[in-house]
């Protein structure tokens, strides 16, 4: 073995066991839509005394984390999106009505005098005008009527006194009037023994004592303290101050707040997705795998165990990174298993082809040159789907986001996976004389089915190139005429609105529930089935109240009625995603021009990004006329559908700047048509490991992924063709009014083979050596 090999081999039984360690060690961050419970996007707004920020949406947040710890909800998940934007998780939460109560009030801040200590009778009759609560160490205090509100409140911060050794401190200055009131509240406290419990003053958010600080010994007998140079002291830390004064000052200038986004999944519904999805996993990675390592013998076996060595490594970074892992983001992990194999199947072909070149070659070598070869078209390919990858997650929402950050882990891993540890295991078996002696064997030897074929028929594809353009135009027009004519049903996330799913103990069919609903007055509710006997029903706005009324009308027809799922989005934020969905596939074709502007031809990448928007009106043409629904789960499928289109036209197109370098005076149709056959092997085996994995998704993955696998599989079907069929005679037409001269050729160390045989043309047949 070679230094290089052992240093593979060891490198990736190191990386190997570490992801052992966390699979086995450590759990997944589902998310909602896989362990149900309610997802809410609030928008803070303005009001008449504080504009809707940064600042002021943090001070909104440790509120509403305070009021959600009321509620006894299990790990919620709060956090700020963008300046004025807050995301709240709450898993196992299936009624929303109940959270949107909570964090829709209006903060309740108030001052109370303490008038000592309080009893469980007291908490629980109460006590005249006062309240009985526990304070911040849980000893009940019995609390006067409120003396002054949050609204008093001027401002709050917090700051380390190092002067006075007190530490960190929360500073309160109140406005004019309120100012009065503490000052009144505080020396009348004052009237009382330092230690004594009326000497406190208790600040009360929400029913709740977020401090109840004792006046200082300093401080006269109704004399009071001044409103600011009021400091509030004890055994802070920096995070406790800082929450401190964010709750008092929140709870002072509150930030009307708005539901812009609500989804429910019940948990069965995810339980299904998890289980549908890993047996989707099982049954798909087990087909590629058979596939592989039938079509490349024992390199192909090698390949498989490569892509469950990719598989364990990937989960084991998604855990460690804490990515939270939401059903579009479990699909892409599965399609990514079946997306792992095309660096393999890459370095493969190249072996092959250097192998039949130069027959008198070792194995070992051949492998080595199929490694160095299919660099330029693994690395351009895998850069292009990690475009897209990152396109979904700076300009997607929600779990288009976590689709995103998959991909991104999947193709990073996928490469680990292929150029190390594929890498490794083959060059090792490539050394071993049996291997090397049969041919039937190693599976590198030969030339495979496909190519033998092409070899032997040679077909010339461009000839007349113009005919294939026909025949993409021809597609497109049939794609237009389905958006014109039928229309795209676009998801209430792109139009607003309301979608609720059913699943009711007895089966109702869509007119008898339509009839109820229109009975209630839901006049203008969409009723559809949703698979299973569910029932799906869409209307325009809807609040919380509506919707149970809605159930109980429905739940008169069908018996028990639950709700599966649940998705509320307000029409501004419809809007956006809309628009963002344009921006983003937008982005995605200036992006990928740009980049392959730069790695290529100018003709060459015009041509791909012809093929990629052919491919983005096809599938978006067949969605409307198969009356799909256009959601965010889609735009992740087409933007993936484009990383993947672009991946197979720079696998083209790398081999035909590689030949056109090779043979500059050689036509340039003769070129692409020698590349496209020399790549048609890569392009069906990649090919076909993908669609047995979302064959599986579309048929195993449930209601909630056959949209997304179905879009896919269209997707990659005619990702197929456009890059050779589409894209290469687009860059013919575009290179006859090109004047830039062929790609200079790239210089290569002088070798020679063992059997002394001539390296051939790389346009010839191959009747000749």
């Amino acid at each position: 073995m070679t230094r290089a090999t052992t240093v593979r081999a060891v490198l990736a039984a190191a990386v190997l066991l570490v992801s052992v360690l966390i699979t086995l060690t450590m759990s997944p961050r589902l998310g909602l839509d896989l362990q149900g419970g309610t997802r809410l996007v609030l928008q803070a707004k303005d009001s008449a005394t504080t504009k809707a920020d940064r600042e002021s949406t943090d001070r909104t947040l440790e509120v509403l984390r305070q009021r959600i710890d009321s509620l006894g909800v299990t790990e919620p998940t709060l956090t700020r999106s963008g300046e004025d934007r807050i995301i709240v998780e709450l898993p196992d939460v299936q009624d929303p009505r109940k959270a949107a109560e909570v964090i829709g009030r209006t903060a309740q801040l108030s001052f109370h005098a303490v008038q000592g200590p309080g009893t469980e009778q007291e908490k629980e009759k109460g006590k005249g005008t006062g309240l009985t609560l526990p304070d911040e160490q849980g000893r009940l205090l019995a609390l006067g009527p409120a003396r002054l509100t949050g609204a008093g409140v001027k401002d709050a911060g917090a700051s380390f006194d190092a002067q006075q050794g007190a530490g960190w401190t929360v500073a309160l200055d109140f406005h004019k009037g309120a100012g009065r009131d503490w000052t009144r509240l505080t020396g009348e406290a004052a009237c009382h023994p330092a230690q004594d419990d009326r000497r406190r003053v208790a600040i009360v958010l929400d029913d709740q004592v977020i401090s109840s600080p004792q006046v200082a010994p300093s401080i006269g007998c109704n004399v009071g303290l001044p409103s600011g140079s009021t400091q509030i002291t004890g055994s802070f830390g920096a995070d406790e101050a800082r929450d401190l004064a964010l709750l008092i000052k929140g709870g002072a200038l509150p930030v009307p707040i708005e539901i812009v986004e609500q989804r429910t999944v019940g948990p069965t519904l995810g339980a299904a997705a998890i289980d549908a999805s890993a047996r989707a996993a099982l049954i798909g990675a087990a087909a590629t795998a058979l596939f592989i390592a039938f079509v490349y013998r024992l390199f192909g076996a090698l390949a498989a165990v490569a892509l469950a060595a990719y598989a364990v490594i990937s989960y084991a970074a998604l855990v460690a990174l804490g990515v939270t892992l939401t059903l579009p983001g479990l699909a892409g992990f599965v399609l990514a298993i079946g997306m792992a194999v095309d660096a393999n199947v890459l370095v493969f072909e190249r072996a092959r082809e250097e192998y039949a070149e130069r027959p008198g070659r070792s194995l070992g070598s051949a492998m080595t040159a199929g490694f160095r070869g299919a660099w330029s078209a693994v690395a351009d390919s895998n850069v292009t789907t990690l475009i897209a990858a990152g396109l979904l997650f700076f300009l997607g929402s929600g779990p288009v986001k976590g689709f995103g950050v998959t991909l991104a882990i999947g193709v990073l891993a996928s490469m680990f996976s292929a150029l190390v540890i594929a890498r490794a295991l083959t060059e090792i078996a490539s050394r071993s004389r049996f291997v090397s002696d049969y041919r039937g064997v190693n599976g590198i030897a030969r030339p495979g089915r496909v190519r033998t074929w092409l070899t032997r028929r040679d077909p010339q594809l461009f000839r007349s190139s113009r005919r294939w353009l026909l025949i993409s135009t021809a597609l497109i027009a049939v794609a237009v005429l389905g958006i014109v004519v039928r229309g795209v049903n676009l998801g209430v996330e792109f139009t607003g609105g309301r979608l609720v799913e059913y699943s009711t103990s007895r089966p109702v069919d869509v007119e008898t529930a339509r009839t109820a609903l229109a009975g209630a007055g839901f006049d203008d509710a969409e009723v559809t089935t949703a698979g299973a006997g569910d029932l799906s029903v869409r209307t325009g706005d809807l609040s919380n109240d509506e919707e149970h009324a809605l159930r109980a009308a429905l739940a008169e027809e069908g018996g028990h009625t639950t709700k599966v799922r649940d998705e509320l989005i307000g029409p501004s934020l419809g809007d956006e995603l809309r628009r963002n969905a344009l921006i983003a596939l937008a982005i995605a074709v200036l992006v990928q021009l740009g980049y392959l502007a730069v790695r290529f031809r100018w003709t060459f990448a015009l041509a791909s990004v012809a093929a990629l928007v052919h491919d983005v009106i096809i599938l978006v043409g067949a969605f409307a006329w198969l009356g799909r629904t256009v959601d965010g789960i889609f735009l992740a499928a087409l933007l993936t559908v484009i990383g993947y289109s672009v991946n197979d036209s720079v696998v083209v197109f790398d081999r035909v700047r590689e030949l056109w370098a090779k043979a500059r005076r050689v036509p340039v149709a003769t070129v692409a048509n020698r590349a496209v056959l020399q790549t048609v092997p890569r392009t069906v085996n990649t090919g076909m490991g993908a669609l047995f994995i979302l064959a599986a998704l579309a048929v195993l993955g449930g209601d909630s992924l056959a949209d997304f696998a179905l879009a896919l599989l269209i997707g990659i079907c005619v990702g197929t063709y456009s890059s050779v069929l589409t894209a290469v005679p687009v860059a013919l037409v575009l290179e006859k009014s090109s004047k830039a001269p062929p790609p200079a050729r790239k210089r290569a160390p002088r070798r020679t083979s063992g059997g002394g045989a001539k390296r051939r043309d790389p346009l010839d047949n191959g009747a000749r050596v």
